[in-house]
């Protein structure tokens, strides 16, 4: 039997706005498999019984059993009688993700390739290993040596900070989850933005807490008004709901692609300040600067904050090396929640990011070259092939918050599948099934993987009836010679 289930209730919120033309079965049975391949409904979940969904959802049992049927035919269900029905993808087993096939361009993912020369470093990283063979290989607070280069590279961008600050973590997400296990408990208030990451709020949902959304907008839709009122409603948050814990993305954040201005941070931190709030700021795209103008420093250089840092979107994500930066009494606090997890980051990833950070802006301006070209090419492509939608042209960062226009990015997602390409659709970055009306795309992706991925998207948007503008209708077309 699952561990994990859904009630008729919790599914309902995914679901959202799910009924289309033609049958309610295949309709409501296309939703709960974009909610499985998407993530949103993780693999081994129990669905609710067929009886609570139908009341639920006001249909009949005859709907939700023949949608059921049909994902148990299309493998993203499993049936076992007196046990329920659990969530599948096709050709997985149990638990485990299904890798996506060899000609699927996934777009799902932002994060750039590793870096050209990441694999002489690592080769240079090997020669450093002996030293560190003496003892039993278990770290848990990181490095000396990494310690010291994270934090040289924070007081090189105006705030100094000290080893004894730093703890080395197994990546951003890592870091995340250790936050929210040290600062929550079950029932506590934390405010986020949305949308948001989604593992973010999955990690501080896990660790008990109760969100209060703060509403975030797309980069360039009228950034100084968009930032006033961002800072106003997470300054009401935080006084009205009295949160242990504030998580935000301060610099091109995932998905909008905006930047809080430093007067805004200000005020943030000091309204958390005021209230016992511990601001964590996830800066893994802090420095991922295109043509971002004016000075942003860490979010800390404007007031006490928790920082996560990572090489995941710089180096490349398979190395799995982030950290947090935070006073030394969470550091300790941080050491004791950690034990019961894990025992520490492995050493030969922590020599690599060693010898890495120095060279921190060599890489940048490379990365910075790589996404102008991937920024520049993706709006170029969609005004050419789906100039209906809304780019917002971001200044940094890997991402952009596309609007579409429609209520339609679940079933885009799952069309462009059948194309060969899986986006995320908008409401996975939402906390209650929000954000139909979005799609967030990479901009730090080959001008070639773009340019497919652009054409597939084209495809699957026309599959859906849409037509781009100036463009003449599908029955119009055979009277074109």
């Amino acid at each position: 039997m699952a561990d994990l289930a859904l009630t008729a209730r919790s599914l309902e919120l995914l679901l959202g706005d799910w009924r289309g033309p033609g049958s309610a079965y295949e309709a409501l049975a296309e939703r709960i498999r974009l909610l499985i391949v998407d993530g949103r409904i993780a693999v081994d979940t129990r669905l609710p019984a067929e009886r609570d969904l139908a009341e639920r959802l006001g249909l009949s049992r005859t709907t939700v059993t023949a949608a059921y049927r049909h994902l148990r035919e299309q493998g993203n269900l499993h049936s076992v009688r007196g046990s329920g029905s659990v969530a599948r993808l096709t050709g997985a087993p149990a638990i485990l993700p299904a890798p996506p096939e060899a000609e699927y361009i996934d777009f799902s993912k932002a994060a750039p390739t590793a870096l050209p020369w990441l694999p002489e470093i690592a080769r240079q990283a090997v020669e450093d290993l002996p030293a560190h063979l003496l003892d039993a290989g278990f770290d848990p607070i990181g490095a000396s040596a990494l310690r010291q280069a994270i934090a040289d590279r924070y007081t090189a961008r105006g705030l100094p900070t000290t080893p004894d600050q730093i703890m080395v973590t197994i990546g951003a997400q890592h870091a995340i989850a250790l936050l929210s296990r040290a600062l929550i408990g079950r029932g506590d208030r934390a405010v986020t933005e949305v949308p948001i990451y989604p593992h973010a709020y999955e990690a501080l949902r896990a660790a008990g807490a109760r969100l209060v959304p703060v509403p975030v907008s797309p980069h360039d839709v009228d950034d100084d008004l968009d930032d006033r009122e961002e800072t106003m409603g997470l300054v009401q948050a935080i006084r009205h709901s009295n949160p242990v814990m504030a998580y935000v993305i301060p610099d091109f954040q995932n998905p909008t692609g905006r930047t809080m201005s430093r007067v805004s941070r200000a005020r943030v931190l000091d309204a958390a300040a005021r209230q016992g709030t511990v601001v964590v700021a996830d800066e893994t795209t802090a420095e991922l600067s295109i043509d971002r103008p004016g000075h942003f420093p860490p979010m800390a250089a404007d007031g006490p904050a928790v920082l996560i840092g990572s090489v995941g979107k710089t180096v490349w994500g398979g190395l799995r090396v982030g950290w947090i930066r935070a006073e030394r009494p969470l550091i300790r606090r941080l050491l004791a929640v950690r034990s019961p997890g894990d025992l520490g980051t492995p050493i030969l990833e922590q020599l690599i990011v060693t010898r890495l950070l120095p060279r921190m802006d060599e890489i940048l301006e490379l990365r910075r070259g790589q996404l102008r070209a991937g920024r520049d090419r993706l709006e170029e492509l969609v005004a050419r092939h789906l100039p209906e939608w809304e780019v917002p042209h971001v200044d940094g960062g890997i991402v952009t918050w596309v609007g579409l226009g429609a209520p339609v990015s679940s079933q885009l997602a799952l069309a462009a599948r059948r194309e060969g390409l899986i986006v995320a659709a908008g409401p996975r970055f939402g906390i209650d099934g929000a954000f139909e009306r979005f799609l967030r795309l990479p901009v730090c992706y080959s001008p070639e993987t773009t340019d497919a991925a652009v054409q597939a998207l084209a495809r699957a948007w026309r599959s859906l009836g849409h037509v781009p503008v100036g463009e003449p209708e599908p029955e119009l077309l055979a009277s074109v010679v």
